[in-house]
């Protein structure tokens, strides 16, 4: 299985971006799909995670602003609205499938104030 994660780039803060993960390699549906991010300096944190039953959870500080959404089955998208410096990080797309842990290769989100 492998994740190629995209839209990533440079925004202004209250800006918007929408990245897009896709799983290839696999034809079942993946149980769970995850964004996780990584700011300069920081551990890495999760941001938002869509189960296939439709299921969501957020991190406190994406809630109201980022929507993940799973419109195809191994397709995600991390709709990012009102963007902050503090947002600023590479995004990477994670998934699960009987007990293998996939990564994508990460996008850059930059959000200048």
């Amino acid at each position: 299985v492998q994740l190629q994660a995209s839209g990533g780039g440079l925004v202004q803060a209250g800006g918007s971006l929408t990245l897009t993960c896709k799983a290839s390699g696999i034809d079942a549906v993946l149980p769970v799909m995850t964004w996780y991010r990584r700011a300069p300096g920081k551990e890495r944190e999760l941001v938002a995670m869509q189960l296939k039953s439709g299921a969501t959870h957020y991190a406190d500080f994406a809630k109201g602003r980022f929507t993940i959404s799973r419109g195809d089955a191994n397709v995600v998208t991390l709709q990012m609205n009102n963007l902050k410096p503090d947002d600023t990080a590479v995004y990477y797309c994670q998934s699960l499938d009987a007990g293998n842990n996939y990564w994508g290769q990460g996008t850059l989100v930059t959000v200048s104030s």
